[in-house]
């Protein structure tokens, strides 16, 4: 049975909200998928910059251009200075055996640390812009910036367009029954805290991983 929920429901509170960052009680009621990268550049004293990032889209326009829209950046984070400083950056994207390790850019994110080498991963140059890129990731996508806009009226975030350039992969991602792109090898995804609206019960979720659903025919008509 379908129910409506048009306002916040009274077992999630605004004070619940603002303890698990500030996000929308849609975010939980939802719990709506988002990809999971790390966005890498260097900060303005040329130390490395890290910053784990999720609810983005990536559309395809034409036969060339790819382009990733980052629906929630803090003006106020060392990721945008840099992206307006440099206008590039790196998306890199972990599987889930480095998964703790991009997790640790959160913590390890002062201004005079290189972030990816003190979260235990690798820095390697990129081959079509100035930003480092993690070795250990299996997929980068190196960006330039297009736009930013203001994501909502009284927001502090914003929404940042990049275009890209260039792509390095893992070549045994390339065959599904190797690594593959798909399964616990492959792309993570962000569920934030899958919740009942009704009881206000919270699911435990670890980061989501795509898997392949029974072949269904194609047919619009």
């Amino acid at each position: 049975m379908k129910k409506e929920f048009s306002a916040r429901p009274q077992t999630i509170t605004d004070h619940w909200c603002k303890c698990c960052g500030g996000f929308s009680w849609y975010d939980f009621v939802t719990a709506m998928p988002s990809l999971v990268f790390v966005v890498t550049g260097w900060k303005s004293n040329g130390k490395e910059n890290a910053s784990l990032q999720s609810w983005s889209t990536f559309v395809g326009s034409g036969t060339d251009d790819f382009i990733c829209i980052m629906g929630k950046v803090s003006k106020s984070g060392h990721m945008y200075k840099s992206l307006k400083k440099t206008g590039v950056c790196v998306l890199n994207f972990p599987s889930n055996d480095i998964y703790d390790r991009c997790s640790k850019t959160i913590g390890n994110n002062q201004f005079e640390t290189d972030e990816i080498t003190a979260s235990g991963l690798t820095a390697e140059k990129a081959a079509k812009v100035n930003a480092p890129r993690i070795k250990e990731c299996f997929l980068n996508i190196e960006c330039e910036f297009l736009w930013e806009r203001k994501l909502c009226r009284g927001s502090r975030d914003i929404t940042v367009a990049v275009k890209a350039v260039n792509i390095c992969m893992d070549s045994d991602r390339y065959d599904q029954s190797k690594l593959g792109r798909y399964g616990k090898t492959g792309y993570l995804y962000q569920v934030d805290q899958p919740t009942n609206p009704e009881t206000g019960e919270i699911a435990s979720f670890g980061p989501g991983i795509i898997e392949q659903g029974d072949p269904i025919e194609w047919n619009a008509k």
